[in-house]
């Protein structure tokens, strides 16, 4: 019996020993391509894009054990395998690149302006408060932000115009944001919110572990079809805010709605109809936090990216394991292995087209989709 036990062990020891040895499964997966790993600072990432196969640039910061931060680029040509920091003068809030070489970034103070891939970069003379951009051409471009405030250039960024659409918001500039653009041709939307500000600290810092009465907030969409030259508005009450909007060319987009701590559900993504504007709940979960979401054009592939949760505490210290999910109708969705280093607050996706993707963490991780 004991010969029969030991021998057993020994098959067990040996194909434990094979998959520890190749734990990259088949099929497509996500493989770690960048930790960040110095001892005593770490790597805040807030902003990753990926305008081709080949070119990527990633924004953010780093923070050292006395708690000064410091701006961190980081650049790559070759997709990913080789990562160089570049020089920059702010933190990067948001990025947006109109091909390999042509690109904005978006900081607390500015906006800055690339024709080098993110090698060198100028400042702009934008409006304060900006939290993202978006150019439909090499001088076309919108910019959102604090204060109630949306921004349209005709010449790179070098002036802005506000949108006299947003004059007809009747709520407190104060606590209106406009934070996310998105574009596919000539159709556009831009989402924004008003949040009061609630007594009381992070619910995770609450003694009191009784639920907090969740107040509805104002939300906005401004919709475009001719490219930004008119506008109209569609305001509601909700409880959560749309933080994330991506559109396709086949007239379908996606948007993402977060909530707020101890809500039923972290998080609710919805698919929306370009050409009827009807929209309806394409995923939601009680332990998963989506945190991104992206369609392609020309294709029917859609990824959602976010974290693990436990409890109704969504936005916690301490970070949640990463998860990616695929679908190709945007209905049913698919839970595809990612490395299990993989962990994070938030999770950004870039790339081109369905085959070459790339998620980037706030907890300083880059991952890419391997075929």
């Amino acid at each position: 019996m004991r010969k029969l036990i030991f021998t057993i062990g020994i098959a067990l020891g040996t194909v434990i020993s094979s998959l520890a040895a190749d734990p990259s499964p088949a099929g497509p997966h996500w493989d770690m391509q960048y930790v960040y790993r110095q001892a005593d600072s770490t790597l805040s990432i807030n902003d990753i894009a990926f305008p081709t196969a080949a070119r990527g640039i990633v924004c953010g910061f780093t923070t050292d054990r006395h708690g000064n931060r410091k701006p961190v680029m980081l650049l790559t040509s070759d997709g990913g395998k080789h990562w160089t920091e570049a020089v920059v003068k702010e933190i990067g809030l948001s990025l947006f690149l109109l091909d390999d070489s042509i690109g904005w970034m978006v900081t607390e103070k500015g906006v800055w302006f690339t024709e080098e891939s993110g090698r060198s970069w100028m400042r702009l003379k934008a409006p304060s408060g900006l939290l993202s951009v978006h150019f439909l051409d090499r001088t076309h471009g919108f910019g959102a932000g604090l204060e109630k405030r949306v921004f349209e250039t005709f010449d790179a960024g070098e002036t802005w115009a506000l949108l006299p659409i947003v004059k007809d918001l009747e709520v407190n500039p104060t606590f209106t944001t406009f934070g996310e653009i998105a574009f596919s041709g000539r159709n556009g939307l831009i989402s924004g919110w008003n949040i009061p500000p609630q007594r009381g600290g992070p619910a995770w810092m609450e003694q009191d572990k009784t639920p907090r009465r969740q107040q509805p907030n104002y939300t906005v969409l401004l919709q475009t079809k001719d490219a930004g030259k008119t506008w109209i508005k569609s305001e509601s009450s909700v409880f959560g805010q749309v933080t994330r909007i991506s559109m396709a060319a086949q007239g379908t987009a996606l948007g993402l709605m977060e909530f707020k701590d101890q809500f039923e559900y972290p998080s609710e993504v919805y698919r929306i109809n370009l050409h009827s504007g009807v929209s309806t709940s394409a995923f939601r979960a009680k332990d998963l936090a989506i945190t991104d979401v992206r369609l392609f054009d020309g294709s029917n592939a859609a990824l959602l990216a976010g974290f693990e949760t436990s409890g109704g505490i969504y936005h916690s210290p301490i970070p949640g394991k990463l998860k990616i999910l695929t679908s190709q109708d945007s209905d049913n969705w698919r839970e595809m292995p990612v490395d299990y280093r993989a962990v994070a607050h938030r999770a950004m996706i870039a790339g081109p087209d369905p085959q070459h993707v790339w998620v980037a963490t706030d907890t300083g991780m880059i991952l890419n989709l391997v075929q």
